[in-house]
């Protein structure tokens, strides 16, 4: 009680994300009026996605300070991880029941055969790699949902810190990664398909007979609930101690040092944990989009999640949710082509072509002119205001409360 009194914007995220799943289902084709389409609610369910991604950005970097441009390859890997076991499953189901049309039972041998044909012919091999080894089994790919990113995230991290690689080559050095790893699952002997990818992810294992209309609003439900935890837990850890020596390391990462703190544990435990949390949205995203292929790791990708915390609010929970909600949802409107294009003298403005130079733009000046984002607006509203220093300054980090960050 005394830790939601001390975050009202707690209360408030929580309350607004059970009133907008509530009103959200009673309007779904599934389980309500139909007046939102199937195809909305997924749209729906894979912006509580990556507003989860968002709020893992906004602790890595709005309040460990660490620039990370190599997050959404944890994203990507995380929907690698559960598509694996989707593809496999389902995959066995339809070579099962075309085998047991034949006449005689299908040997072990033959359904393996069959799977590994129908998931890998398309990129000519005829034998599953091996790290398909645990694709059968659902809590095993569930393990390596986490693992994987997991320990990719410990290993770079981990020689990362230890080096001392901060600001802007630290962000280099995982946009690199991020590149190498795209450029490796592109290559047809990557165990992934290539430039396939994964495909077919829509469809749930043993669950045929249920429509997209009721699958549909069932992830929605598991985004919205992965979003409120991961909501929680984020604001339960920059509540305490390590939320103020995280924000100390942010500012001054010298002093804190000197301070006597293993600077590097807290970096690395922060950069890991915001890995694994990627991992779980990328794990409920792409069953919901059908699809992933190496281009979602493309470093453009976790540039644009960069750009949706800092439009949103850097330092500021709720305000990574704002943006990447309103960010997303609006690509999604200019560039499904529900935009009107608008005629000029000089020719034509069409927003499927135009739209990304106008987010760069909205970051440029959002950098520029308003570093609180629009969360900023909520703290007027709410009364928050930056700390009255006398006319001392507020130290490097001058679009963060600091002082008062914390009771937010």
């Amino acid at each position: 009680m005394l830790f939601a009194k001390s975050k009202p914007s707690l209360i408030v995220v929580i309350a607004t994300l059970l009133v907008f799943s509530l009103v959200v289902t009673v309007l779904s084709e599934g389980y309500g009026t139909g007046v939102l389409s199937t195809s909305f609610i997924k749209t729906l369910g894979k912006t509580l996605c990556l507003c989860l991604a968002a709020l893992a950005m906004d602790l890595v970097w709005g309040y460990a300070g660490i620039l990370s441009l190599g997050h959404m390859a944890f994203f990507a890997l995380g929907g690698y991880m559960i598509g694996m076991w989707l593809m496999y499953a389902r995959t066995a189901e339809i070579v099962t029941t075309a085998l047991a049309g034949g006449g005689l039972p299908a040997t072990p041998a033959e359904i393996q055969d069959g799977i590994t044909s129908q998931i890998f012919g398309v990129v000519g091999t005829s034998e599953l790699p091996f790290i398909w080894g645990f694709a059968h089994s659902f809590p095993l790919q569930m393990l390596l949902v986490v693992l994987v990113p997991g320990l990719l995230a410990l290993c770079f991290g981990w020689l990362a810190f230890r080096a001392r690689v901060t600001g802007v080559y630290l962000s280099i050095l995982t946009q690199a990664m991020t590149l190498a790893l795209a450029l490796y699952l592109f290559q047809n002997d990557s165990g992934l398909r290539g430039n396939n990818g994964l495909s077919g992810l829509q469809n749930l294992p043993g669950l045929s007979s249920t429509s997209q209309d009721s699958l549909s609003i069932w992830f929605f439900w598991a985004s919205a609930a992965a979003l409120g935890l991961a909501y929680l837990l984020i604001s339960w850890v920059v509540s305490g101690k390590f939320g103020s020596v995280i924000r100390a390391i942010r500012d001054d990462e010298a002093r804190v040092r000197f301070l006597g703190y293993s600077v590097e544990g807290y970096k690395l435990f922060v950069f890991i944990l915001t890995a694994v949390i990627c991992a779980l949205a990328g794990a409920l995203y792409y069953p919901q989009a059908g699809i992933i292929n190496p281009a979602e790791l493309a470093p453009t990708a976790s540039i644009y999640l960069a750009v949706w915390v800092a439009i949103g609010g850097r330092g500021r929970l709720y305000g990574a949710i704002i943006g990447a909600a309103f960010v997303s949802l609006l690509s999604s409107w200019f560039t499904g082509g529900r935009a009107p294009s608008i005629p000029l003298v000089f020719g034509t403005l069409n927003w499927v072509d135009w739209w990304q130079v106008l987010l760069g733009l909205s970051f440029v000046l959002v950098t520029l002119f308003a570093p609180k984002g629009i969360g900023g607006l909520f703290d007027s509203l709410a009364g928050l205001h930056s700390p009255n220093r006398r006319g001392a300054p507020l130290g490097p980090n001058d679009g963060s409360l600091q002082e008062k960050e914390a009771l937010k």
